[in-house]
């Protein structure tokens, strides 16, 4: 049964070279797999179907994409692959953590946090020159853990996002459980942003988050990252998972709450993407072929 076209699989990222042999079988040299593989990615296939319609793109979040890089990803993806672009870090963190990479700004607060004009004129523009929006998914701001109280982080989202042009989707990830809920909810459904399903460490299972969002979605479109198993740090699901070749250890309960999701999503003619990590099972190409055929057994 072909899954329906309102799902689109993908990985977190493409640019993995472990993938040799699974994904992908052309020759590349070290200087130029990262830049020329995507192309090979898109053409992965599973039950004679192309397996992956997204793919999650990490590094925006270090620097938002030039016009050059856009037009460098269009000339390697077909014409209905979407990709979701994570937000750059300098508008997502209220405050620099101490690490070295942030040099003198490492501790101080960020005046950038969610600002909309420098969404708008850094982020936004390089997709409208390199006429890149046919294949943006939804923008991924992922908010780390931080100390901000519910109402004050809501406060912020609601001015942002009022702020922000309609032609492009959004969707919020948070790894503060204690946001979850019905003001937060009622913000993004207002915006018509997407809350971001995310099975991670230290947040509750993705069920768990549909029901403390009341069991509603909150865009015509929702997003799911499968990123590591639940109350496992990165670093020990780094070391299990390694060296990503295999499924290390089924998630049962990740699987299946995957399911049920994307069911009530198509079930309302809702899209929704499904980003895949590695380090939740071992190897995400194989993951993301269990999760199709635990939708072909329970068909949407």
């Amino acid at each position: 049964m072909p899954l329906s076209p309102l799902v689109r699989f993908g990985t977190s990222t493409w640019t993995y070279e472990g993938w040799q042999g699974q994904v992908y079988f052309k020759k590349y040299s070290k200087t130029t797999f990262a830049r020329e593989c995507l192309g090979e990615y898109c053409q992965y296939l599973s039950n004679g179907e192309p397996c992956f319609r997204t793919v999650g793109n990490d590094s925006t979040f270090y620097r938002p994409p030039t016009p050059n890089q856009l037009r460098h990803y269009l000339n390697q993806i077909p014409e209905d692959f979407e990709m979701c672009f994570k937000v750059w870090e300098e508008l997502t963190i209220p405050q620099f953590a101490r690490q070295g990479r942030y040099g003198a700004k490492a501790g101080q607060p960020n005046p950038r946090f969610l600002d909309a004009k420098l969404f708008n004129e850094l982020v936004l523009t390089p997709y409208r020159e390199a006429k890149f929006e046919p294949h943006t998914g939804p923008f991924l701001f992922e908010f780390q853990r931080h100390g901000m109280s519910r109402d004050e982080f809501c406060s912020r989202l609601d001015t942002f996002f009022s702020q922000l042009p309609k032609d492009f989707r959004y969707a919020v990830e948070i790894r503060n459980a204690g946001l979850l809920g019905p003001d937060y909810r009622k913000v993004l459904e207002n915006h018509g942003v997407a809350h971001v399903y995310n099975h991670w460490s230290y947040m509750p299972s993705l069920r768990e988050q549909h029901e403390r969002m009341e069991q509603k979605f909150t865009a015509p479109f929702t997003v799911l990252r499968l990123l590591t198993p639940l109350k496992m740090s990165y670093e020990a699901a780094k070391k299990r998972a390694e060296p990503y070749a295999k499924i290390v250890e089924e998630l049962p309960d990740m699987r299946r709450d995957t399911v049920e999701l994307l069911k009530n999503a198509v079930g309302d003619k809702r899209q929704a993407y499904v980003l895949v990590n590695n380090r939740s099972e071992g190897n995400a190409p194989l993951t993301i072929q269990a999760l199709w055929s635990a939708l072909q057994d329970a068909p949407l």
